[in-house]
């Protein structure tokens, strides 16, 4: 069974930083992709990041693209979210997800809890 553990949110003010982490395990597969997601109160997931395991290839969502920053490392099945210049609007509980083969195309199905980012103005 494919286990995802979030960690690394917490409280910052507006222009600060946080680093996420995302240690999966219980998946036989060797090419995947790691997605980031968030979900705000009221308000639809939405798509973050998303690394291509094999070959290090990131996409990004335009509200946080230059800003967020995926990267992975496969020796210890665990992805990152460094988010820099963080905003109020950045405020969700954020979520990753992996899928085998590679982010175009991808289709979720394992799930982290969550960790929590708040980001005060």
């Amino acid at each position: 069974e494919v286990q995802l553990v979030e960690s690394g949110g917490g409280l910052v003010q507006a222009g600060g930083s946080l680093r996420l982490s995302c240690a999966a395990s219980g998946f036989t597969f060797d090419d995947y992709a790691i997605g980031w997601f968030r979900q705000a109160p009221g308000k639809e997931r939405e798509g973050v990041s998303c690394i291509n395991s094999t070959n290090g290839e990131t996409y990004y969502g335009a509200s946080v693209k230059g800003r967020f920053t995926a990267s992975s490392d496969t020796a210890k099945n665990t992805a990152y979210l460094q988010m820099n210049s963080l905003k109020p609007e950045d405020t969700a509980v954020y979520y990753c997800s992996i899928t085998q083969g590679a982010c175009l195309g991808a289709l979720w199905k394992s799930w982290g809890q969550g960790t929590q980012v708040t980001v005060s103005s």
